[in-house]
């Protein structure tokens, strides 16, 4: 019998596809790691860092103590959240007009009224967190009268790479065999 040649080259590009991407994320766990460590020291950091305007500056600041002027809300929210003491309810959103130019999406406190919190602008302190592809400022301590919400925590970024990489090795693995199963039916019915 024959082994089929194109079926072969196809099964093994394949597999060769797969643990090439099992190989990327075990690279991305480290880089994640890193980044995580990084995060982690940064939270602990007591200087305070410029709120960042351009997306490529978010990296940096992420979980560090920063200011913010608020010229102007823009637009007020409401969105689910947790309070620094684990209770869920609604964390009270406002879009900002920075001085300067720009604007910044402010996380002004927790609270269980849906009624979007009535304040005006002025400065405010809190940590930087995470908003998509943006940043946010978690005001601390919190304003208009609103209850602290859960400061950012780089221990909710999931480092996943490890087990996506066990995934492709699998994979890989799995049509290996189906292949070689393959093979010797044919083999066998041949």
């Amino acid at each position: 019998m024959r082994v089929p040649i194109f079926s072969t080259i196809v099964v093994v590009a394949a597999a060769a596809t797969m643990i090439a991407l099992g190989v990327w994320q075990l690279r991305r766990a480290d880089e994640k790691a890193a980044l995580l460590a990084h995060y982690d020291s940064a939270i602990r950091m007591s200087s305070n860092v410029t709120f960042p305007r351009d997306p490529a500056d978010i990296q940096q600041a992420l979980y560090r103590h920063s200011v913010v002027t608020c010229d102007r809300v823009v637009a007020r929210r409401t969105t689910p959240g947790r309070s620094e003491g684990g209770k869920t309810g609604l964390a009270q959103m406002v879009r900002c007009a920075m001085q300067g130019g720009g604007e910044a999406e402010i996380a002004l406190g927790w609270s269980l009224a849906p009624e979007p919190a009535k304040w005006d602008g002025g400065e405010v302190a809190g940590f930087i967190g995470p908003a998509g592809k943006e940043a946010r400022l978690i005001a601390s301590p919190p304003m208009a009268g609103l209850q602290p919400l859960a400061p950012p925590d780089p221990k909710d970024i999931p480092n996943n790479h490890l087990a996506y990489a066990g995934q492709w090795f699998f994979f890989a693995l799995t049509a290996l065999a189906i292949y070689i199963l393959a093979l010797r039916r044919r083999r066998k019915n041949a």
